[in-house]
């Protein structure tokens, strides 16, 4: 892993603030607002929708999505037993190559719950 917890989240946090502060761009604004709303509970908890972005962030092969959404599921409250199901799911799905990614997801849990 090349980064830190700390550095993924500061970064990503000036990122944002820089996309979303930078002029008066309404989609990109509302494509983060719709992001957010997403993920918010409905007919599926936001505990379920944190699991499922997981998965096929796993699926998709997205680091940086990857580390957000195991941040998002261990504030949820997801559980080591939850996450080696979602795990399970997006290996099946995704097939050997989401493997290197799954070794870093196991690691991100394992620094996320720990913290």
């Amino acid at each position: 892993m090349t980064k830190t917890l700390h550095d993924f989240q500061d970064e990503r946090l000036a990122a944002n603030e820089r996309i979303l502060n930078e002029g008066d761009n309404r989609v990109i604004k509302r494509f983060f607002r719709l992001d957010g709303e997403a993920y918010e509970d409905g007919a599926l908890t936001a505990k379920t929708k944190e699991l499922l972005g997981l998965v096929a962030s796993l699926v998709l092969r997205c680091d940086d999505c990857i580390t957000y959404h195991v941040i998002q599921c261990v504030k949820q409250g997801v559980t080591v037993a939850e996450f080696e199901e979602a795990f399970g799911v997006a290996l099946i799905v995704g097939g050997s190559i989401v493997i290197p990614h799954l070794r870093r997801a196991y690691a991100r849990m394992d620094e996320v719950m720990a913290s």
